[in-house]
């Protein structure tokens, strides 16, 4: 078996066999397949696609390229949620102590920033002292002591996935159906979870542009998952705007402490809490009441001690970005479009994501919104602030904003679209 034969049957549109399928995902996790010829099999895939036969193959091939966990030992049940990737997508730090204190277990493996869209460990890393990296014993440690545990997946966790997953981020093909199915199930599946709730992201700030490619990859994962024993469901939810009022790593762990302390955006608390159901039904957890344990205290209560127990400091000042530059209407009238992507381009631009998979990422750079679509504005009022260390970057970042949103005039009726736009068990 050679790669450029692999290379070729996918270019010229052909099916990958089960045994090409294999090699290729073995040769690439040992080194065999440099990433340059994995680019150009990643870009054939993105180009002309996969059939499910090939990407169940290919998704049990990521998993056997590594080792598989269990928590059968919890006294918990298991529920996980994962996200395809947003805008000011922070809803992980709320909603994994909330499951938590509402009885569940949430071994919540997570990823870094993918394009415009952030990454939960980049954003948790920027609160001092906070561990991404775990063993195996040392998550399930703070899992059966916290109920709840965010962190990277191990080096023996598909560790195919962990190369191509950065590959992908920096060639281009991060938009995939099939490579975006399969990283994501490779690593839940492996993990062990009992139960997975995925948020399927739709928009202009998502993967998936629009509501037909996001059915497509929600039902593709949901069969992934329901073949391999583990109860799965999908959301699709809109990312036509950025989710609250941040994008960028330390600004979005601060909105999420105000959603755990019983404040924080409507929408951010809306979509959690929707999560936070669906996770607990999955998971057989029939009465508790999520917003209980927001309004409560017990989901602070967790999150605290959940990230304590990763060497977090959960009273620490978080990091701030050293210049900001902030953008004003133009104009009055109400904001009735506000672009997730322009704003997603915007901060990873200012140094909250990374262009190279090896770049390091600012912890306080990122994108802080004055007004959502439905607001009205005044001339001069601010609409955003841009954060960054580096104020070289503003015109950069300024220049992506360009035509990002509209201020039509006061009094303009405006309709607001719904978070959950549909639901595929």
């Amino acid at each position: 078996m050679d790669v450029i034969s692999v290379i070729r049957t996918k270019r010229d549109r052909g099916e990958l066999s089960p045994e090409q399928i294999d090699w290729v995902i073995d040769a690439y996790t040992r080194g065999v397949v440099a990433d340059e010829q994995m680019s150009a099999l990643a870009m054939a895939i993105l180009l002309n696609g996969m059939n499910r036969t090939e990407i169940a193959r290919w998704t049990a091939a990521m998993i056997a390229s590594g080792e598989r966990m269990n928590f059968d030992s919890l006294s918990r049940p298991t529920a996980d949620k994962h996200s395809t990737g947003g805008v000011g997508d922070k809803i992980t730090l709320p909603l994994a102590p909330l499951v938590a204190a509402c009885g569940a277990a949430v071994p919540q493996l997570s990823g870094r920033g993918l394009g415009h869209t952030g990454g939960t460990l980049d954003k948790l890393e920027s609160i001092p002292g906070w561990r991404a990296l775990l063993s195996n014993e040392e998550m399930l440690h703070v899992l059966d002591t916290t109920g709840a545990v965010i962190c990277a997946a191990g080096d023996g966790l598909a560790p195919a996935d962990k190369k191509l997953y950065a590959l992908r981020d920096v060639t281009g093909t991060v938009e995939a159906i099939p490579l975006i199915a399969s990283s994501i199930m490779s690593k839940k599946i492996a993990e062990g979870t009992g139960s997975l709730v995925l948020d399927v992201k739709v928009g202009t700030g998502a993967f998936m542009k629009n509501i037909e490619d996001a059915r497509e990859l929600a039902r593709t994962m949901v069969g992934l998952g329901t073949d391999s024993g583990v109860k799965t469901v999908a959301l699709l939810t809109d990312m036509s705007t950025p989710l609250g009022l941040t994008a960028g790593n330390a600004l979005e762990v601060r909105e999420s402490v105000e959603v755990l302390a019983g404040g924080g955006p409507a929408d951010v608390v809306e979509l959690t809490i929707a999560l936070a159901k669906e996770m607990l039904d999955a998971a057989g957890i029939k009465d508790a009441d999520p917003a209980k344990a927001l309004a409560d205290g017990s989901a602070m209560d967790h999150w605290r001690r959940m990230i304590a127990a990763q060497g977090g400091d959960p009273d620490a000042t978080l990091p701030v970005a050293r210049e900001q530059h902030v953008v004003t209407a133009p104009e009055s009238g109400v904001l009735t479009r506000l672009d997730a992507y322009g704003v997603g381009v915007a901060a990873w631009r200012l140094g909250a994501g990374r262009a190279r998979k090896e770049d390091p990422v600012q912890a306080g750079a990122g994108v802080e919104l004055h007004a959502k679509p439905g607001d009205t504005v005044t001339a001069g009022q601010p609409l955003m602030t841009l954060h960054t260390d580096t104020p070289e970057k503003f015109d950069y970042a300024l220049a992506s904003l360009a035509g990002t949103y509209d201020i039509a005039p006061a009094g303009t009726a405006f309709s607001a679209t719904p978070i959950v736009l549909d639901r595929i068990a």
